[in-house]
Parts: structure tokens; sequence; C-alpha cells
């Protein structure tokens, strides 16, 4: 579909739902179909625009050019944003077109979705449901097919409670790797931009956009070791109790831990508990101070004033966060480091964690009735993962009786590539496998790290390291990524070397001798790759090699005199495939047998 016939489609869409409650602005229709017949035109020109023919939402707490950002305070914003977030610049650049700003619990305080003068956000299903929140509207948006993509922001879990309630995707990245600029801050030291769509790809493909050096205060990249995978057979850690869920959704939750351990995954039991000693922190204890750092002058000055419309919940909230003492939030910080000492210390062999993102489906009544007591039990599972510096993707798995169920993959900062890798397995059991091709095919298997910033380079591996063989450890302990079989150019030949145990060496002869040599791409850190290098024995030694569709990466090779050396093995196309041979009584084919 064109982004012109999406961007009719979406507009007949939201008229025909009638959920006004789900936006704050709307962009004109006119203004919305001349950038998407500029998106149409440069992509029939040949522009790479990963989102083209998408529509987007964006929460009122990030700034879109033309829009107030009121985060859901009429009296916070009444003149419109100069220019659009990083955030937004870079989903507009990569061709989706933002049709509007949606409704958010103020200020990002709230889980529910209902703390807004522009009316409570309904569940996409069951209306008498709340939607979840902060990032209410955006939600909902994406669940009902209105857009294709929208922007959140999560703190304490308002990118990951409305994905689950709304059975879509929230991906939730390390803090500080999508910049937060244009943003209007809820706690700053743990405030996120997120992502939802419908499924994993879009999400992964629209984080990838989004996600990048930023010039905020907060803004760090990846590391250089962060890992581009999960391992071969990752361990996840599940809780060994689920306080706070229902026996539907305990039995729910089993379900998924059960599926990650179909598809190969080692499910080990920890202690939640000081995960959620932690989780409580956020509001319970001296570590809400930051909300009033963030708006609080403001609420404190126009809490009784009518044209503002500061809810009462959240104002009575951000105010009284302005009283904690500097010594309460210092001991809470020195307690939260504590916390995260010992659950980190829990999951030290685990590759990531397995939570039910939330407790349970409130409905509107249901949240009337307890503002904050419900609100505090949906960030059960979601309130620690900013404060323990961590990263998560939130995924649908299934339901529960009624209710939409979901669950959230937690990893350690940097490691969003391993959490994205093991949501895909809750959702879908057998890991997806690359397609076979060369180093363009391949390209598309990368993980949205890669496309934020994280070097990384592929790598031809044509013996010990292919998968399955005795040194692929060497790689998945590296965090590499396994992109799909491939083959060289046919310019090299290849030998058994001299070595215990035997190794093949490849060797560039031309085209007057050479044949297509069998092998496979992984992709690797750069700064896993220099740490590789230097531990590489000899006569090993890694350079450029060209592949069959003509490209170059970079492949092992040998030193000229150990191939020499060696005995030629060309003639079977691959090392497995002389492994397989040598293993059975048959003759070797001379070094002249038919090319591959």
């Amino acid at each position: 579909m064109s982004a012109v016939d999406r961007v009719r489609a979406a507009y007949a869409a939201i008229a025909a739902t009638d959920r006004p409650e789900i936006w704050i602005a709307l962009r004109p229709m006119a203004d919305t179909l001349a950038e998407a017949e500029a998106v149409d035109a440069a992509a029939a020109a040949g522009e790479e625009l990963p989102l083209a023919g998408l529509v987007a939402a964006v929460k009122n707490n990030v700034d879109v050019a033309g829009l107030p950002t009121t985060a859901a305070c009429p009296g916070f914003a009444t003149t419109p944003a100069a220019v659009d977030a990083p955030v937004v610049a870079r989903l507009r650049a990569a061709g989706a077109v933002v049709l509007g700003a949606t409704n958010l619990d103020q200020f990002a305080t709230g889980l529910v979705g209902t703390r807004s003068p522009y009316g409570a956000v309904r569940d996409a299903r069951r209306p008498a449901h709340v939607s979840g929140g902060s990032s209410a509207g955006s939600a909902v948006a994406v669940a009902l097919g209105l857009v294709d993509v929208a922007l959140g922001t999560d703190t304490a879990g308002s990118g990951r409670v409305p994905a689950a309630l709304q059975g879509i995707v929230g991906i939730k990245p390390t803090i500080g790797v999508v910049p937060v600029d244009g943003v209007v801050p809820a706690c700053r030291r743990y405030d996120c931009v997120t992502v939802f769509a419908r499924d994993i790809d879009t999400a992964d493909v629209a984080m990838g956009v989004i996600a990048g050096p930023g010039d905020d205060a907060g803004a760090r990249p990846f590391a250089p070791g962060a890992p581009l995978a999960a391992p071969d057979v990752p361990v996840v850690a599940v809780p060994s109790d689920v306080p706070g869920l229902s026996p539907a959704w305990r039995e729910a939750f089993h379900a998924a831990a059960v599926r990650l351990a179909e598809s190969g995954v080692t499910v080990r039991e920890v202690d939640i508990a000081p995960f959620l000693a932690a989780a409580r922190l956020l509001y319970d204890g001296g570590l809400v101070a930051e909300r009033h750092e963030a708006v609080g002058d403001f609420v404190d000055a126009h809490r009784d004033d009518a044209d503002a419309a500061v809810d009462s919940t959240v104002g009575a909230i951000v105010s009284a966060a302005g009283t904690v003492a500097a010594t309460t939030l210092l001991r809470d910080r020195v307690r939260l480091m504590e916390l995260t000492s010992v659950a980190m210390a829990s999951i030290a062999e685990c590759d990531a964690m397995l939570v039910p993102t939330t407790t349970e489906h409130p409905t509107l009544a249901e949240v009337a009735a307890e503002p904050v007591a419900v609100n505090a039990r949906l960030g059960t599972y979601t309130n620690f993962c900013n404060l323990m510096d961590l990263c998560a993707v939130a995924v649908p798995s299934g339901t529960a009786g009624d209710d939409q169920f979901g669950v959230s993959v937690i990893a350690r900062a940097g490691a969003d590539a391993v959490a994205l890798d093991l949501a895909r397995r809750v959702v879908a059991p057998t890991p997806p496998v690359a397609a076979p091709g060369a180093a363009a095919a391949a390209a598309s298997a990368a993980p949205w790290p890669t496309r934020a910033g994280l070097s990384a380079v592929e790598l031809l591996v044509v013996g010990a390291h292919l998968r399955g063989q005795p040194l692929t450890w060497q790689l998945t302990d590296r965090g590499a990524r396994w992109l799909g079989p491939t083959r060289t150019a046919p310019l090299y030949r290849m030998a058994r070397l001299d070595t215990s145990p035997p190794k093949p060496g490849l060797t560039r002869v031309g085209a007057a001798d050479g044949v297509s040599i069998g092998g496979e791409l992984w992709l690797v850190g750069t700064a896993m790759l220099g740490d590789f290098l230097a531990a590489l024995p000899e006569p090993m030694s890694l350079g450029r090699v060209t592949l069959a569709d003509g490209t170059d990466v970079v492949g092992f090779g040998c030193a000229f005199d150990a191939w020499r050396d060696g005995v030629d093995v060309s003639g079977y196309g691959d090392w497995p495939s002389y492994l397989r041979a040598a293993a059975a009584p048959s003759a070797e084919p001379s070094s002249d047998a038919a090319r591959v």
C-alpha cells in the first residue's frame, strides 16, 4: 500500500472507530497527505525508507512540530512545538507519516490511562476496562490498527503495561540509547522513549530508526562489547513465585515459561523479592522526588487553576514528591544500589529474565475506586526495570480467561538484542532462521542496535567456527549473531591444515584455479572482533574475502605456506562435507575435482 493510500485508510478508520479519547491532537489530513505524496515519490526514486507506507502516532509528551506538547495538561503548553523531537524527526526521515499526538496519563504519571482531562483511554476490545498507561493512546491506536507504529515513553512501565493489556509489542530500550531531547521529563535519569507495534519485526525496524546518538545529557552509546544475539542455548531466569497474579494469570505465565523451555532455553528459577523491593522504592520512597524536579514547579503553581486542568491524583503525587527530604532520597538511592547488587547476583549466570508484564486488567470502575492502589499493582513487575538499568521487550502471550496476557523479557543494559531474540521465542517457539545468501540478504537479520550505532562487521567462517563445530563457542561467547550460510566467489581453494585438531585453511588463488567454498556469515561486534583476532592462533589470519554475490567481508584465511603444506580438499565444496567423507571409507576427490 502506498503512503497516500495508507494515510487515507487511517483517517477513515479513525472516523469509523469513534474513539476521540485516543487523541489529543490530529494533524489536518491535507498536511499528512502532502507528506505521504513526498514519501511515495522518494520511494519511487529509490530512496531507502524503512518505514515507507506506514503511519505513526506520538505520545503527547514528545514534541511534534506544529502541535502543542501538553503532556495531557492543557495549561502546560498552549503554543505549538517549533521542531520535532529527534525521535519524531527520525520517524519522518524513514518514511513514516505522523498522524497526530496521543493521550496519556498526565505528565506520564500513571499506568492506567485514565488520568487525563482529555478522557480516560479505554481498552481496545472491552471499553469498560482501562487501556493501561501512561502511553495509553499510543498503545490503543496500534491495537485498533489506526496506526502501524507509535511512540511512547517508559519510566516505570508506561511502554510495557499498555502493550500487555492491548496485546501488542512494546520495546523499552537501554536507558540513553534513544535520545530524549524534546520529551517532557517524568524522572530524568530513568526516562526512555519506547516503540509500540503489532508485531516484533515492525517494532524492531522502528526502534532501529529512532535509536542512536542524541544531544541530551543522559545519552550514551552502546557499549562496544554489547551482544548481538542470544546464545544458542540461553539461560533465562523465571520467578519462583509470581505474587499478585490470579490463578488464570499464573497458568498463562507458566505456559510462556514452558514455551521458552520447549524452544531450547534453559529455565532457572530465582527469587524475585529483591527486584520487587526495588520496584516499591519508585513511589513508596525518596526516588519519587525526581517527579517533582521534572514538573513540580508547574504543578504546584496550577493545581487550583481550572484552566490548567491538573489531574487531582497526579497533582497529589507530584506535589507530595516535593516534600521528600534530600536525606531520604540519598538513603533510597543507596538502598537501590544494594538491592540491585543482590538482584543481579541472582541472575549472574542467566542471559535474561522472564516476568509477567503486569498483574491484572482492571476496569475503569475499579481504578476510579482505588486509583493509587490499582496503579501500584500494575507496576509490580515493571517499576524495577529502569531503576536497575535494564532493557525489556513486552510481547503478547495468549490469554488468561477473558484478559489479554503479556510477558516481558528483561536483560542487562546493552543486551537489547538478547531480549529481542528471546521475546521472539515466547511468541514463536521456533527461533527464526536467517534467509540463506550473502551479506546483502543477511543484513536484514541484523538486530536494531546495529542500525543504531553499535559497530559490527560480517565475518565469514569456513571451518571449526561453523555452527555445530568445536569452536562455535568462541563466537557465541562474544555475542556474535549467526546470519546464515553463504559461499565465496570461485576464487579460492581450501586445504586441511596440519593442525590438531584438523582445521581448514582458505587462500585466494584467482579465477583460473579457484572454486566456490561454502561457509557461514556471522555478525560480530567490532570490539569483539579485535578481541577475537588477538586470540587467533597461527597459522590462521583474518582478511577480506569476496562472496559469490561480489560483496567483500572479513573472513578466515591462513598463511600461504601452511596452506601449501596441507591437503587440498576444495573438491568437497565445504568443510563439513569433507569431514563427513573423511569419517567414511571413501576416496578423496583430486584437487582438480569439478568446481562447486
